[in-house]
């Protein structure tokens, strides 16, 4: 009977500057899982690669990994001296942290959803080219299993941990529902253009602007929205129910007296500012005008802080899970290792099958046995004594007779 191992970088061991010299696209995965497997003693054999991780998981008779790194940094031409950076494990620890990874919590932003598509995608490959079987379709089964367990029994998905998304969280807690919510992004930051295409999902109408009129021409058509003039922007203003500003400039593009006509305007329906520009753009006296809720990057900093710890709390209950299905798992995989044992077992108890006391007891060795490997061969030892034993009292019976 073999066993699982992992070999691999991640961003808790490994650079950015090495993780990207040993990622993997998915041609180059179909090309390499076969030369692993044909070339390195492994069994069955996927590779997943991320920005944050490239990791092998794999199911052999033999620990090969080090001669399983050597490959892999063979085939892509990289200098061994990254092996320094490689970690190990195997059995019980390789199978949670397979599971771990899979339920995203082993990722750099905890509860992300990205993960689970890419691990999906990595075993979708491996299965293309054939390098799977048994024990690793088990494996992902099993840990696919966990990380939705994980995601429906626990909260680490439910906060925003990212500034964008907070911006979107907040807009959500003034106006509620954000359908048809007028949207105004001013500049095209990249934190700007991700919250703005966060609000378009939940209904919100997008308009862009920008001093170069072309660029938020090209950005409305990217995201499906609406450009207009910079020069106009004063005017757009009290139409507007969101505005993000997210531009390059390096002073206030925006002050109090502009947001006390605009909500003026708006008959002092509430209007949600969100400052993501560093240096800001927005003069912070905007926050004292009634009806304005504005927040900057550093507001959003904290409550995406705030968030994190929440979701580390929720990770603490997930590893709780994780342990949960990894035990099952690995009774399932320990049963493999004795069903050789258990046909023994049976087959020398074969003649005895009609007696009801040889009967009960067979089924509870063998549901020991299953329970704990370690036992089985003590246990089909004193079944083979007794086996003798209950033949010699039936020759001495026929004997007597």
């Amino acid at each position: 009977m073999g066993e699982i191992f992992v070999v691999g970088v991640n961003f808790k061991v490994a650079p950015v500057e090495v993780r990207e010299k040993l990622a993997c696209s998915q041609e180059e995965i179909a090309t390499i899982l076969p030369i692993l497997k044909r070339e390195t003693p492994v069994e069955e054999v996927i590779l997943l690669s991320t920005c944050n991780r490239v990791e092998v998981y794999t199911y052999n008779f033999i620990d090969n990994s080090e001669s399983l790194i050597d490959k892999l940094l063979t085939l892509k031409n990289l200098n061994p001296d990254i092996k320094k950076y490689f970690f190990k494990k195997k059995g019980e620890e390789a199978v949670f942290h397979i599971f771990k990874v899979s339920s995203s919590l082993d990722s750099m932003v905890i509860g992300e959803p990205q993960i689970v598509a890419q691990f999906k995608e990595a075993y979708r490959i491996a299965k293309e080219v054939d390098t799977v079987g048994k024990i690793l379709n088990r494996v992902y089964e099993k840990a696919l299993r966990a990380s939705k367990r994980v995601r429906t029994e626990t909260g680490i998905s439910k906060s925003a941990v990212s500034v964008s998304y907070a911006a979107v969280e907040l807009a959500k807690k003034i106006f509620g529902d954000l359908k048809n919510a007028k949207v105004l992004l001013i500049g095209a930051g990249e934190m700007g253009e991700l919250a703005a295409n966060y609000l378009k999902r939940f209904g919100a109408e997008l308009h862009i602007t920008n001093r170069t009129y072309e660029k938020a021409l090209k950005l409305a058509r990217e995201l499906g929205g609406n450009a207009l003039r910079f020069e106009n922007l004063k005017e757009y203003l009290p139409l507007m129910d969101i505005v993000i500003v997210s531009t390059g400039a390096k002073n206030y593009i925006l002050n109090k007296k502009d947001f006390e006509e605009a909500i003026k305007r708006r008959d002092y329906e509430p209007q949600f500012v969100i400052d993501i520009a560093v240096p800001r753009n927005v003069d912070p006296e905007v926050s004292e005008v009634e009806g304005v809720f504005l927040y900057d990057i550093d507001d959003l900093k904290q409550v995406v802080e705030e968030n994190l710890k929440e979701r580390m709390k929720e990770a603490q209950r997930g590893e709780i899970i994780l342990w949960d299905e990894v035990k099952k798992f690995m009774m399932w995989y320990n049963s493999l290792k004795i069903e050789p044992l258990i046909l023994k077992l049976k087959e020398s108890v074969d003649g005895l099958r009609e007696n009801p006391y040889f009967r009960k007891v067979i089924h509870r060795a063998i549901r020991e046995m299953k329970k704990n490997p370690e036992v089985a061969d003590i246990i089909l030892k004193i079944f083979s004594e007794e086996v003798r034993n209950e033949s010699r009292r039936k020759e001495l019976s026929d004997v007597h007779n």
